[in-house]
């Protein structure tokens, strides 16, 4: 049985997420009690073998019988969050395969979405404001969101972004092996906060100031050419192959399914993006799953 656990802020799009893997077929549960996880999962897993015994008896179909599940966990459910980590504890005894999805955004988006919407955050009340009730939410949380295996930032997500890497991420987790995300990324518009390694490719050659190049991508042809004639350009490609070469495997092996790498330049249209094609190229003849986003490109 797979399982996913669906978390993050209220207002950063989980409900957006558990839609996008109910579309896939998955069995999708909100607000579920953490502390009934267990028992959910344990009736989930006693529903599997019966109707499995029962279709060897009669060779009929199971497929009925939901085998990749969702579940939704949030503060909503604000006192059963307490027992959350016992919750977890008993499914890793249970030998229940769960992965975590956590959902976030910058404070000033999250309230900005609250007053767009006009609902009233599950933790404010007459006493708490609703930025209040934010940051108390993230210290809440913080069980979930320590070490997802996704975590995705939706300050700057489209709804239909957000659809498709958590479909894509859905995917990856049937099937072996690692998946990589290439992230390009422009520092004028901020870091992005849910990859695992972040690379500053601001000292290259910038294209930009190439007049003739300006409008162009790291994907066109043009650019492509101006920077394949920078050995500099060269040179970090091959440092950050070789460094992502060298210690992948070892976070393969503490069982992480998926990894973002992000790379970033000043404007996120130009060295980013021809750097972040390069790798994913290069790592895909590897026989490596990656995925590419281009955060700043339309």
């Amino acid at each position: 049985m797979s399982l996913l656990i669906v978390s993050g802020l209220s207002g950063s799009g989980k409900s957006i997420a558990l839609q996008a893997l109910e579309d896939l077929g998955y069995y999708c549960i909100d607000n579920l009690p953490a502390g009934l996880l267990p028992h959910f999962t344990e009736q989930l897993l006693e529903t599997n073998i019966l109707s499995r015994r029962t279709s060897e008896a009669s060779r009929a179909s199971t497929d009925e019988v939901p085998t990749h599940t969702a579940v939704g966990i949030d503060a909503r459910n604000r006192a059963f969050l307490d027992v959350l980590p016992q919750s977890l504890a008993r499914l890793e005894q249970l030998g229940v395969k769960y992965r975590i999805i956590f959902l976030e955004a910058d404070d000033a988006v999250l309230v900005k979405r609250f007053k767009e919407t006009r609902r009233k955050h599950p933790l404010t009340d007459k006493d708490t404001s609703l930025l209040e009730g934010i940051r108390l939410e993230r210290k809440l949380l913080e069980p979930l969101s320590f070490n997802p295996a996704l975590r995705i930032d939706t300050t700057h997500t489209t709804p239909h972004e957000l659809r498709t890497r958590v479909q894509d991420f859905a995917h990856g987790d049937d099937s072996s092996g690692m998946t990589l995300l290439f992230e390009s990324f422009g520092y004028k518009k901020g870091t992005p906060t849910d990859a695992d390694y972040v690379f500053d490719v601001r000292c290259l050659p910038n294209p930009h100031w190439q007049p003739e190049l300006r409008p162009f991508t790291g994907r066109d042809s043009q650019v492509i050419a101006f920077l394949g004639r920078h050995a500099e350009v060269q040179q970090m490609f091959d440092d950050l192959r070789g460094l992502l070469e060298r210690w992948l495997p070892g976070f393969e092996a503490e069982r992480r399914s998926y990894m973002t790498i992000a790379v970033g330049c000043t404007g996120g249209q130009h060295r980013s993006v021809y750097l972040v094609e390069k790798l994913a190229a290069h790592f895909t003849a590897k026989g490596i799953k990656t995925q590419i986003r281009h955060r700043e490109l339309a």
